[in-house]
């Protein structure tokens, strides 16, 4: 059955065309409005643009696009204020907007939509609401960069150990280890940079498909709504949405760094690694076990890239056997890139927190940073630097070295220099001076080294990229 209503308000959407409304299944499938109506600023926003375009290319009168401009800024004030009656029967953000922008000035809200099509609306608005994710993902991950660069300032200089399979390798410094997430964050914050400069063309103008007859001025609106410039293919303009997907890409991305850092985060808090001490604020207890401390926030960060990924993967899926133009398939863009953008922004926000409230426990990270032979690369780089040893000859003596001090249960610095000659007489007690692991990681002063003066540079140098 068709109720009155829907009959009515197809008509006026759709004009004579059809004679009766839609099915009420086929209203459910095809109205967005439950969750395109986030576009109203953007939809509003682009309108008043178009309103204004109008009137200068005198497509509209002055006393039109002035009714309509103070109508539009009614109905934004009615939307943000939750008095604002979004219906279904009307569809989508467009018409809704239009329907009661109808009701406050009459006739000339009619006018609004000359030289323009849901089409080129819908995409000047999409592409409004990501470029305004785009710049809110660039400053939240500008306040993680920075919580991270204050941890690595803090412990520029305590030693921990860096692992390759999550075991022992050598000894780095905690400063070193915040500054690599510093690094892997500024190339994300780059690529939503790069996809914003990408995504800064102005749709609106390109009408259905085609462009449109009137003496529209597209320059005109690109310009108001803070763009670059306009689009230069209509039929590009309204069918693709590749920058929605790039910003997906960006996000699933950074979303991963996130996931990496989760996953050290709840490692590290275990009993058995206790390297952080996670605050109440990050943590929850267990229902039956007194005594659990869970990183539940890490956890739950870790596991919302799979949604992001996913929301990637479905755009992609949507869009990947569309033939140009516009099809109606595009309508399932938003509702993936909503949440996406949702998740990602949650997600920076928990972890700035966790980063700028985590506690390193810096004796047991130096108890640590000792163990497992950590110093092996640094004996035989010795072993190469003073005795001229070819460095797989090197690799074999240390080998032989770590063998025998795992057998009698000790460290490499807990063997006497006679075991040592044993396995290679050339061997002197100045050998002691490199394994130690403060003596280790101060050594490592290539440029981007571990070495806590090459931690402080890269510390001084973000510092003043970050200000």
């Amino acid at each position: 059955m068709t109720a009155p209503s829907d009959t009515k308000a197809a008509n006026q959407m759709w004009g004579g065309r059809f004679a009766e409304g839609p099915d009420a299944i086929m209203t459910a499938i095809n109205a967005s409005i439950g969750f395109d109506q986030r576009l109203y600023a953007q939809d509003i926003a682009g309108s008043r643009a178009h309103a204004a375009m109008l009137a200068a290319t005198g497509i509209l009168t002055p006393n039109d696009a002035e009714a309509i401009g103070e109508g539009l800024l009614t109905v934004l004030s009615e939307i943000e204020t939750g008095k604002f009656p979004f219906r279904t029967d009307l569809e989508d953000i467009h018409m809704n907007v239009e329907n009661r922008l109808k009701e406050l000035i009459g006739a000339p809200a009619g006018r609004l939509h000359t030289a323009r099509s849901r089409n080129d609306q819908v995409a000047v608005d999409f592409r409004l609401w990501v470029r305004d994710q785009c710049d809110a993902a660039i400053l939240g991950l500008t306040a993680l960069m920075r919580a991270f660069v204050a941890q690595a300032e803090a412990g520029a200089d305590w030693v921990m150990p860096g692992f390759t399979h999550l075991q022992t390798a050598q000894p780095v410094t905690w400063g070193h280890h915040m500054m690599a997430y510093v690094e892997m964050f500024a190339r994300d914050r780059s690529r939503f940079e790069d996809a914003r400069r990408r995504m800064n063309e102005c749709p609106l103008g390109a009408a259905a498909l085609a462009g449109t007859g009137f003496p529209i001025d597209r320059h005109m609106t690109a310009q108001a709504l803070g763009f670059d410039r306009p689009t230069a293919n209509s039929l590009d303009s309204v069918s693709d949405r590749d920058f929605a997907l790039e910003f997906l890409a960006a996000s699933s991305i950074c979303a991963m760094h996130l996931s990496r850092f989760a996953e050290e985060l709840v490692i590290w808090s275990s009993a058995q690694f206790r390297f952080v001490r996670l605050s109440d604020k990050w943590t929850t207890g267990s229902s039956i076990m007194p005594q659990k401390k869970n990183p539940d926030a890490a956890e739950l960060l870790r596991a919302k890239v799979g949604r992001i990924l996913g929301a990637t993967v479905a755009l992609f899926t949507v869009m990947k056997g569309l033939p140009l133009t516009y099809s109606k398939d595009m309508q399932e863009d938003k509702e993936q890139v909503f949440d996406a953008a949702d998740t990602l922004m949650l997600g920076l926000a928990a972890m700035t927190g966790m980063v700028a409230d985590m506690t390193a426990n810096r004796p047991v990270l130096a108890q640590a940073a000792a163990s497992g032979f950590s110093t092996a690369t640094d004996l035989a780089d010795w072993l190469v630097r003073e005795l001229g040893l070819p460095f797989r000859e090197a690799h074999h003596v240390t080998g032989t070295l770590v063998a025998m001090a795992e057998t009698q249960g000790c460290d490499l610095p807990d063997l006497t220099l006679a075991q040592m000659q044993a396995v290679h007489p050339g061997i002197r007690d100045d050998v002691f001076s490199v394994l130690g692991v403060e003596n280790s990681v101060r050594s490592r002063q290539s440029y981007g080294g571990t070495a806590p003066d090459q931690v402080r540079a890269q510390v001084a140098r973000w510092k003043e990229k970050l200000a």
